[in-house]
């Protein structure tokens, strides 16, 4: 398989509160709003497409396989890269989002720290930690 590009290209989110998760995404992290309807908005985080999708109109993405009742588990973990977790993580506070942990210091040699949209989806921050 040859990809036309490098890089994840989008990552759909499947969400019961469509307006409530959109605004996390719009307002919370600032976003910017490729396109929206009734049933999705598709946002850019540089260079791959966050897609908010509502919960309803799922299954014909995903058929055979069925769809899990949103936010009963974290079924995955979704990293972004960023100079300053520290900093960061103070926007996040600033714009009322709460921090599920950290930022800590992980064996791994990432300082992180995770949170999670209105719908359940985890997310963290990650920086590396410079070597001494």
């Amino acid at each position: 398989m040859e990809a036309t590009r490098s890089g994840l290209g989008a990552v759909t989110l499947f969400v019961e509160d469509l307006g409530a998760v959109t605004a996390f995404y719009r307002d919370g992290l600032q976003l910017r709003l490729l396109f929206q309807d009734d049933v999705s908005a598709a946002f850019d985080l540089g260079g791959t497409v966050v897609n908010v999708l509502a919960a309803r109109a799922a299954p014909p993405l995903v058929a055979p396989a069925r769809t899990q009742p949103v936010g009963t588990t974290a079924q995955l973990l979704l990293s972004v890269w960023v100079k300053d977790v520290d900093a960061a993580c103070a926007e996040l506070e600033e714009r009322g989002i709460a921090l599920l942990n950290g930022p800590v210091d992980r064996p791994w040699g990432k300082r992180t720290a995770a949170f999670a949209d209105p719908a359940g989806t985890v997310w963290e921050f990650a920086q590396d930690i410079p070597a001494a």
